[in-house]
């Protein structure tokens, strides 16, 4: 086996380097990320829509969701229409609109829907006064909760509890797990890097000094050896 050969990138040399260089090299060091698409509209209805790969869970009861807003600069229209109508939707992106997903995060005049700009198409239900994606195939709205700074560098966390689930029914396995390689659920590395998945395997609740079986989709221990 060939030896890897590793290179050592001190503080001060991560604070030498370019910006975008920079960005983009912290941006990878997290490794595979979500890719979700946060939509949202303002008081007048005019809806906006911008994709996250910072969405993380913080809690099943209550049912929280966070993800983090960058430093303000004058063009937060993701997090004033939240603030001001405290709802939105979380929708994950798929192999068949990623690159649609992707063209969101230009910066499109304020007066332009970024749905109407990528093709995408908004979805209504009753009790939310935000869009979801129409094309996400696991998508969940959401009441805005708490939000917290981050003084060390001006960031926000942005806390909301779920109040809507709409996933297609065949991935909602019975012992609650949602398959989402069934719904061709993409994950993004760095800024801009998409990418497809490959489960290896569900893998039972980890005890001490007891190694864990297999699973199968269903959540059922994979039986080995003859019978």
């Amino acid at each position: 086996m060939n030896a890897i050969n590793f290179e050592h990138f001190s503080q001060d040399a991560l604070k030498k380097m370019p910006n975008r260089y920079r960005a983009r090299f912290v941006n990878s060091l997290s490794g595979y990320k979500s890719a979700n698409l946060i939509a949202t509209q303002d008081t007048n209805g005019k809806t906006n829509l911008a994709i996250f790969s910072s969405v993380v869970h913080l809690g099943a009861n209550p049912a929280l969701i966070g993800f983090i807003m960058r430093p303000d600069n004058n063009d937060r229209e993701t997090l004033n229409n939240i603030i001001s109508t405290t709802h939105y939707t979380i929708n994950q992106v798929s192999t068949a609109f990623y690159r649609a997903a992707h063209q969101s995060s230009a910066r499109y005049e304020s007066s332009v829907s970024e749905f109407n700009a990528t093709g995408l198409s908004p979805q209504y239900i009753e009790g939310i006064n935000a869009p979801f994606v129409e094309q996400s195939q696991l998508k969940y709205g959401m009441t805005l909760r708490e939000i917290l700074p981050i003084k060390l560098n001006n960031t926000q966390l942005i806390i909301g509890e779920i109040s809507h689930v709409i996933c297609a029914q065949n991935a909602v396995q019975d012992d609650g797990y949602i398959d989402i390689e069934s719904l061709q659920t993409v994950s993004v590395s760095g800024l801009d890097s998409y990418h497809r998945t490959s489960r290896l395997a569900r893998l039972s609740y980890a005890k001490p000094e007891m190694c864990s079986s297999e699973l199968n989709l269903a959540g059922l221990k994979i039986e080995t050896g003859n019978k």
